[in-house]
């Protein structure tokens, strides 16, 4: 299972569980396709650094343009729901 496959499974919703603070950024993909992806990030979570952090990386690691990635549930949540245009 891949980011892609799980964006299309989800009808182009991302589900994610951000940890800020992190000792390296990564990206953890889940055992169930109904489990969030966790995203580790060095980043604090002040004035969105965090969120700005998760969708550069998350458009890095799926080669799309950051402004493909939409955050639209969870702006202050470790539990967030992200909108990918994958076309």
């Amino acid at each position: 299972m891949n980011l892609r496959e799980i964006i299309n499974k989800n009808n182009g919703l991302l589900p994610i569980r951000v940890t800020p603070n992190a000792s390296h950024n990564r990206i953890e993909l889940p055992d169930q396709i109904t489990d969030p992806v966790r995203i580790y990030l060095t980043t604090t979570p002040e004035n969105g650094k965090a969120n700005k952090d998760a969708i550069k990386l998350l458009a890095k690691e799926l080669k799309i343009a950051k402004s493909s990635l939409c955050l639209i549930k969870g702006e202050k949540s470790r539990f967030k729901t992200i909108s990918v245009d994958l076309a």
